[in-house]
Protein backbone atom coordinates (compact mmCIF):
# COMPACT_ATOMS: atom_id res chain seq x y z
CA UNK A 1 0.00 0.00 0.00
CA UNK A 2 1.26 3.93 -1.03
CA UNK A 3 0.32 6.15 1.82
CA UNK A 4 1.23 10.03 1.18
CA UNK A 5 2.51 11.67 4.46
CA UNK A 6 1.84 15.42 4.11
CA UNK A 7 2.69 18.96 5.54
CA UNK A 8 1.81 21.51 8.26
CA UNK A 9 1.89 25.14 8.74
CA UNK A 10 2.09 26.68 11.96
CA UNK A 11 -0.72 29.29 12.78
CA UNK A 12 1.15 31.48 15.44
CA UNK A 13 4.77 30.08 17.16
CA UNK A 14 5.49 31.26 20.46
CA UNK A 15 8.88 30.32 22.26
CA UNK A 16 8.19 30.86 26.17
CA UNK A 17 10.89 29.58 27.66
CA UNK A 18 14.42 27.57 27.84
CA UNK A 19 14.24 24.51 29.67
CA UNK A 20 16.42 22.74 31.83
CA UNK A 21 16.88 19.92 29.37
CA UNK A 22 18.08 22.25 26.60
CA UNK A 23 14.71 22.82 24.78
CA UNK A 24 12.35 25.13 24.72
CA UNK A 25 8.86 25.36 25.89
CA UNK A 26 6.76 26.96 22.88
CA UNK A 27 2.72 27.04 21.81
CA UNK A 28 1.57 26.97 18.42
CA UNK A 29 -1.70 25.67 16.18
CA UNK A 30 -0.45 22.64 13.79
CA UNK A 31 -2.56 22.66 10.85
CA UNK A 32 -2.48 19.95 7.95
CA UNK A 33 -1.61 20.86 3.95
CA UNK A 34 -1.50 18.71 1.21
CA UNK A 35 -0.26 21.01 -0.71
CA UNK A 36 2.75 19.18 -0.60
CA UNK A 37 3.51 15.60 -0.52
CA UNK A 38 5.93 12.60 -0.07
CA UNK A 39 5.15 9.38 -1.33
CA UNK A 40 5.77 6.68 1.10
CA UNK A 41 5.52 2.87 -0.18
CA UNK A 42 6.48 -0.13 2.40
CA UNK A 43 6.23 -3.82 1.25
CA UNK A 44 7.12 -6.78 3.91
CA UNK A 45 9.40 -9.20 2.28
CA UNK A 46 13.21 -10.14 2.38
CA UNK A 47 13.74 -10.74 -1.15
CA UNK A 48 15.46 -7.53 -2.58
CA UNK A 49 14.90 -8.34 -6.01
CA UNK A 50 11.80 -6.07 -6.10
CA UNK A 51 12.06 -2.54 -6.46
CA UNK A 52 9.25 0.19 -6.45
CA UNK A 53 8.14 0.48 -9.84
CA UNK A 54 6.93 3.90 -9.17
CA UNK A 55 10.47 5.19 -8.23
CA UNK A 56 11.94 3.61 -11.12
CA UNK A 57 9.57 4.82 -13.55
CA UNK A 58 10.47 8.11 -12.72
CA UNK A 59 14.26 7.94 -11.89
CA UNK A 60 15.72 4.68 -13.80
CA UNK A 61 17.66 1.72 -12.70
CA UNK A 62 20.71 3.34 -13.71
CA UNK A 63 20.07 6.06 -10.96
CA UNK A 64 20.06 3.70 -8.18
CA UNK A 65 23.42 2.31 -6.16
CA UNK A 66 23.14 -0.06 -3.06
CA UNK A 67 25.35 -1.18 -0.61
CA UNK A 68 25.13 -3.22 2.89
CA UNK A 69 24.63 -0.86 5.27
CA UNK A 70 25.84 2.17 3.48
CA UNK A 71 24.75 5.05 1.97
CA UNK A 72 25.96 6.36 -1.59
CA UNK A 73 29.03 8.72 -0.83
CA UNK A 74 27.72 11.58 -3.15
CA UNK A 75 24.48 13.08 -4.13
CA UNK A 76 22.21 11.44 -6.78
CA UNK A 77 18.42 11.36 -7.69
CA UNK A 78 17.96 7.71 -5.79
CA UNK A 79 19.86 5.96 -3.00
CA UNK A 80 19.78 2.96 -1.18
CA UNK A 81 21.06 1.23 1.80
CA UNK A 82 20.39 -2.40 4.07
CA UNK A 83 20.67 -2.35 7.28
CA UNK A 84 23.19 -4.52 9.05
CA UNK A 85 20.51 -7.48 9.92
CA UNK A 86 19.50 -7.20 6.34
CA UNK A 87 15.84 -6.67 7.52
CA UNK A 88 15.35 -3.25 6.36
CA UNK A 89 15.87 -2.08 2.75
CA UNK A 90 15.15 1.89 2.10
CA UNK A 91 15.29 3.50 -0.98
CA UNK A 92 15.06 7.37 -1.21
CA UNK A 93 14.47 9.18 -4.59
CA UNK A 94 14.60 13.06 -4.53
CA UNK A 95 14.77 15.19 -8.10
CA UNK A 96 17.55 17.03 -6.74
CA UNK A 97 19.36 14.63 -5.00
CA UNK A 98 19.57 12.88 -1.54
CA UNK A 99 22.47 13.70 0.42
CA UNK A 100 22.30 11.95 4.15
CA UNK A 101 22.35 8.35 5.06
CA UNK A 102 19.05 6.55 4.14
CA UNK A 103 19.71 4.52 7.00
CA UNK A 104 19.74 7.32 9.72
CA UNK A 105 16.35 8.93 7.64
CA UNK A 106 12.85 8.44 10.47
CA UNK A 107 11.80 6.23 8.00
CA UNK A 108 14.43 4.36 9.06
CA UNK A 109 14.65 4.88 12.58
CA UNK A 110 10.46 4.66 12.52
CA UNK A 111 11.61 1.37 11.86
CA UNK A 112 13.85 0.49 13.84
CA UNK A 113 11.91 1.31 16.87
CA UNK A 114 9.32 -0.73 16.24
CA UNK A 115 11.55 -3.38 15.52
CA UNK A 116 12.98 -3.09 18.98
CA UNK A 117 9.66 -3.84 20.91
CA UNK A 118 7.81 -6.30 18.37
CA UNK A 119 10.38 -7.89 16.35
CA UNK A 120 8.75 -6.66 12.88
CA UNK A 121 9.21 -8.86 9.88
CA UNK A 122 11.63 -7.44 7.15
CA UNK A 123 10.70 -4.79 4.97
CA UNK A 124 11.48 -3.14 2.25
CA UNK A 125 10.67 1.15 2.22
CA UNK A 126 10.36 3.21 -0.57
CA UNK A 127 10.35 6.86 -0.11
CA UNK A 128 9.79 9.62 -2.87
CA UNK A 129 10.80 13.04 -1.23
CA UNK A 130 8.67 15.31 -3.21
CA UNK A 131 7.92 17.77 0.22
CA UNK A 132 10.72 20.97 0.34
CA UNK A 133 13.52 20.07 3.22
CA UNK A 134 14.56 22.09 5.72
CA UNK A 135 11.66 24.45 5.10
CA UNK A 136 9.51 24.29 8.38
CA UNK A 137 6.88 22.74 7.00
CA UNK A 138 7.63 18.81 8.71
CA UNK A 139 8.02 16.39 6.24
CA UNK A 140 10.66 14.32 7.37
CA UNK A 141 8.22 14.01 10.39
CA UNK A 142 5.48 13.31 8.93
CA UNK A 143 7.42 10.66 7.22
CA UNK A 144 8.06 8.78 10.25
CA UNK A 145 4.83 9.29 11.37
CA UNK A 146 3.08 7.89 7.93
CA UNK A 147 5.70 5.03 8.47
CA UNK A 148 4.81 4.01 12.36
CA UNK A 149 1.01 3.99 10.99
CA UNK A 150 1.91 1.84 8.06
CA UNK A 151 3.84 -0.65 10.11
CA UNK A 152 1.10 -1.08 12.65
CA UNK A 153 -2.05 -1.61 10.00
CA UNK A 154 0.33 -3.64 8.27
CA UNK A 155 1.58 -6.32 10.90
CA UNK A 156 -1.59 -5.80 13.32
CA UNK A 157 0.41 -4.23 16.12
CA UNK A 158 -2.21 -3.29 18.01
CA UNK A 159 -1.18 0.98 18.74
CA UNK A 160 -3.62 3.38 19.67
CA UNK A 161 -3.67 6.45 18.70
CA UNK A 162 -1.81 7.99 22.00
CA UNK A 163 0.89 4.40 21.98
CA UNK A 164 1.73 5.63 18.19
CA UNK A 165 1.91 9.18 19.53
CA UNK A 166 4.58 8.23 22.22
CA UNK A 167 6.99 6.38 19.89
CA UNK A 168 6.72 9.65 17.32
CA UNK A 169 7.69 11.36 20.18
CA UNK A 170 10.60 10.11 20.88
CA UNK A 171 12.04 10.56 16.93
CA UNK A 172 10.94 14.43 17.17
CA UNK A 173 8.95 17.00 18.39
CA UNK A 174 6.51 17.42 15.19
CA UNK A 175 6.38 13.84 14.95
CA UNK A 176 3.34 13.37 17.12
CA UNK A 177 1.04 15.55 15.41
CA UNK A 178 1.25 13.46 12.10
CA UNK A 179 0.16 10.95 13.88
CA UNK A 180 -3.12 13.10 14.53
CA UNK A 181 -3.03 15.08 11.25
CA UNK A 182 -5.86 17.10 12.27
CA UNK A 183 -5.47 20.80 13.55
CA UNK A 184 -4.19 20.57 17.14
CA UNK A 185 -2.66 22.83 19.76
CA UNK A 186 0.70 21.81 20.40
CA UNK A 187 2.84 22.67 23.66
CA UNK A 188 6.18 21.82 25.72
CA UNK A 189 8.38 20.84 22.98
CA UNK A 190 5.40 20.84 20.26
CA UNK A 191 4.63 17.15 21.27
CA UNK A 192 1.62 17.76 24.12
CA UNK A 193 -1.20 18.18 21.48
CA UNK A 194 -4.64 18.73 22.40
CA UNK A 195 -7.37 19.66 19.70
CA UNK A 196 -8.47 22.76 18.98
CA UNK A 197 -11.61 23.61 16.00
CA UNK A 198 -11.12 26.31 14.28
CA UNK A 199 -13.68 26.84 11.80
CA UNK A 200 -12.99 29.45 10.30
CA UNK A 201 -10.30 28.00 8.56
CA UNK A 202 -13.35 26.12 6.17
CA UNK A 203 -13.38 30.22 4.34
CA UNK A 204 -9.99 30.49 3.48
CA UNK A 205 -7.62 28.72 1.43
CA UNK A 206 -3.95 28.40 2.20
CA UNK A 207 -1.51 28.87 -0.46
CA UNK A 208 2.30 28.21 0.72
CA UNK A 209 5.34 29.55 -0.94
CA UNK A 210 8.87 27.94 -0.81
CA UNK A 211 11.83 30.21 -1.74
CA UNK A 212 14.55 28.06 -4.02
CA UNK A 213 18.09 28.08 -2.72
CA UNK A 214 16.62 28.62 1.05
CA UNK A 215 16.91 26.64 4.03
CA UNK A 216 17.00 27.21 7.30
CA UNK A 217 18.25 24.65 9.96
CA UNK A 218 16.36 25.00 13.56
CA UNK A 219 19.57 25.45 14.98
CA UNK A 220 20.24 28.87 12.90
CA UNK A 221 16.09 29.84 13.65
CA UNK A 222 16.99 29.45 17.56
CA UNK A 223 20.07 31.46 17.68
CA UNK A 224 19.67 34.77 18.86
CA UNK A 225 15.67 34.13 20.33
CA UNK A 226 14.59 35.52 23.22
CA UNK A 227 11.48 33.51 24.99
CA UNK A 228 8.68 35.03 26.53
CA UNK A 229 5.48 35.22 27.04
CA UNK A 230 2.67 37.04 24.20
CA UNK A 231 0.81 39.76 25.39
CA UNK A 232 -2.44 37.71 24.46
CA UNK A 233 -2.42 33.83 24.33
CA UNK A 234 -2.15 32.16 21.51
CA UNK A 235 -5.22 30.43 22.14
CA UNK A 236 -7.08 34.21 22.54
CA UNK A 237 -5.55 35.45 19.54
CA UNK A 238 -6.82 32.22 17.20
CA UNK A 239 -10.72 32.97 18.48
CA UNK A 240 -10.48 36.57 16.52
CA UNK A 241 -11.20 36.99 13.03
CA UNK A 242 -8.58 36.23 10.53
CA UNK A 243 -8.69 39.71 9.55
CA UNK A 244 -7.31 40.80 13.15
CA UNK A 245 -4.42 37.72 12.95
CA UNK A 246 -2.04 40.31 11.02
CA UNK A 247 -0.61 42.34 13.80
CA UNK A 248 -1.31 39.77 16.93
CA UNK A 249 -0.68 35.95 15.26
CA UNK A 250 3.26 35.89 15.35
CA UNK A 251 5.86 33.09 14.71
CA UNK A 252 8.79 34.68 16.89
CA UNK A 253 11.26 32.70 14.58
CA UNK A 254 10.99 35.66 12.32
CA UNK A 255 12.92 38.04 14.23
CA UNK A 256 15.66 35.47 13.76
CA UNK A 257 15.12 34.27 10.59
CA UNK A 258 14.13 37.62 8.55
CA UNK A 259 17.22 39.97 9.23
CA UNK A 260 19.46 36.81 7.78
CA UNK A 261 17.02 36.15 4.41
CA UNK A 262 15.63 39.45 4.07
CA UNK A 263 14.48 37.99 0.92
CA UNK A 264 11.64 36.10 2.94
CA UNK A 265 10.27 39.34 4.45
CA UNK A 266 9.83 40.57 1.07
CA UNK A 267 7.73 37.52 0.44
CA UNK A 268 5.55 38.15 3.41
CA UNK A 269 4.40 41.39 1.94
CA UNK A 270 4.08 40.60 -1.17
CA UNK A 271 1.73 38.02 -0.01
CA UNK A 272 -0.11 40.76 1.76
CA UNK A 273 -0.01 43.05 -1.14
CA UNK A 274 -1.64 39.97 -3.37
CA UNK A 275 -4.36 40.36 -1.23
CA UNK A 276 -4.28 37.80 1.68
CA UNK A 277 -6.00 37.99 5.24
CA UNK A 278 -2.86 36.83 7.23
CA UNK A 279 0.82 35.74 6.49
CA UNK A 280 3.70 34.41 8.14
CA UNK A 281 6.61 31.66 7.43
CA UNK A 282 5.89 28.10 8.69
CA UNK A 283 8.07 26.65 11.70
CA UNK A 284 11.77 27.71 11.67
CA UNK A 285 11.33 28.79 7.57
CA UNK A 286 11.95 29.01 5.47
CA UNK A 287 8.56 28.49 3.79
CA UNK A 288 6.05 30.82 4.10
CA UNK A 289 1.79 30.56 3.68
CA UNK A 290 -0.81 33.00 3.24
CA UNK A 291 -4.49 32.57 3.81
CA UNK A 292 -6.89 33.78 0.97
CA UNK A 293 -10.80 34.16 1.43
CA UNK A 294 -12.17 31.90 -0.80
CA UNK A 295 -14.62 33.24 -3.26
CA UNK A 296 -18.24 32.50 -3.22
Amino acid sequence: MTVYPCVKINLGLNVLRKREDGYHDLETLFVPSDEYHDVLEIISGADYSTTSAHLFSTYGPSACGSCAGLSMSVPSALVQAISPDGKLMITIAKRDGVDWDPLKDLCARAYFLLDRDFSLPPVKIFLEKMSPVGAGLGGGSADAAFTIRELDRMFSLGLDEEAMTSYAASLGSDCPFFIRCRPMFGEGRGEVLSDFCLDCLEDYEIKIVVPEGISVSTAQAYAGIRPHEPEIPLREVLRMPVSEWRDRLVNDFEATVFPKHPELSAIKRSLYDSGADYASMSGSGSALFALYKKRK
